[in-house]
């Protein structure tokens, strides 16, 4: 017995040997900063100065009462609420399409694909070019557009615009833009997922399906796919939901100064880098990290449940 204890314990201690340089990185990395983060933001703390005062939750009290960080909640939740139904749906029914084509289908995956290889940067430059109002490819397709229409239906005048949107100087529009742009960007990564949780449901469960009633391709999809993606689904959402609250790329290269305009794109991530990069409001900086971690912290837990709860096939 004696030697079998001391046998176990130098495998503890062998173990935390092994695991303590990534555990040491992990606190190094993530769990430090996020605690100084934490602290800062009680403080009026600025990069160069030597002191600073600690102002308790006024950083927070500023975040919930002032007009601008009210527009940052609405362009936030607007972004995620509108980006990720609607990539995830898109990346369904992309994989469902391709899933069922065969090997044609590669072409397809690829092409989807393409955004989300391209770097997000550069494809906001070619955005921003093609919504460009007076040379930009949408405005003039859809001029050509009204003009090919009031030759068919001439007493449509009054209803076709001479004068297109502004797209990214209009606030009624902005959000929308970098939504389809988000859109447009996302739902490829969530085709590939759907398409590998869709090599995971088995051929037996649709004959199955099928041998008690379930005929149309519908039936099968809600009966049989649907359930089966059901971790797939979760785990999709929750990416996407990440990956929609972390939207900054684009608002920067549209409008690296402002937000967009009237702050109608001042999401939490353009907040943070203007506030504690440019600004070097250090302390209202960290109050806005603080606030984004806990919406991630907040999805991830509902992943966690979700998939707990989950259903084995």
């Amino acid at each position: 017995m004696p030697v079998i204890a001391c046998a176990e314990t130098a495998q503890r201690r062998t173990a935390w040997w092994l695991t303590a340089p990534a555990l040491g990185l992990m606190v190094l990395i993530l769990l430090i900063p996020v605690v100084i983060a934490g602290v800062l933001s009680f403080t009026d703390y600025s990069l160069g100065n030597d002191t600073f005062n600690w102002v308790g939750a006024k950083n927070y009290d500023r975040l919930f009462s002032r007009s601008t960080y009210e527009k940052m909640f609405i362009a936030t939740f607007t972004y995620v609420v509108t980006v990720v139904p609607l990539s995830v749906g898109l990346g369904l029914g992309a994989a469902l399409l391709i899933n069922s084509m065969g090997r044609i289908g590669d072409i397809y995956k690829t092409i989807y694909f393409l955004p989300v290889m391209a770097t997000l940067l550069a494809m906001a430059i070619a955005w921003e070019f093609m919504l460009h109002p007076s040379i930009g490819m949408v405005n003039r397709t859809l001029e050509m557009s009204c003009g090919t229409i009031l030759e068919i239906i001439p007493f449509l005048k009054n209803g076709c615009a001479d004068r297109f949107p502004l797209w990214l100087g209009d606030k009624d529009y902005a959000i929308w833009v970098i939504c389809f742009i988000g859109v447009w960007q996302g739902f490829g990564f969530n085709m590939v997922l759907y398409l590998a949780g869709l090599t995971g449901v088995h051929r037996e469960l649709y004959h199955a399906a099928e041998m008690d009633g379930a005929k149309s391709g519908w039936e099968r999809f809600r009966l049989v796919t649907w359930p089966a993606l059901g971790p797939t689904t979760v785990f999709v959402v929750t990416i996407s939901c990440i990956r929609a609250f972390q939207v900054f790329d684009t608002i920067e290269a549209f409008w690296p100064q402002g937000g967009g305009p009237n702050k109608s794109t001042y999401v939490m991530m353009f907040a943070i880098f203007e506030k504690g990069i440019q600004q070097n409001l250090i302390g209202i900086g960290s109050a806005i990290t603080v606030l984004f971690l806990i919406f991630v912290m907040f999805l991830t837990l509902i992943q966690r449940w979700l998939v707990e709860r989950k259903v084995h096939y």
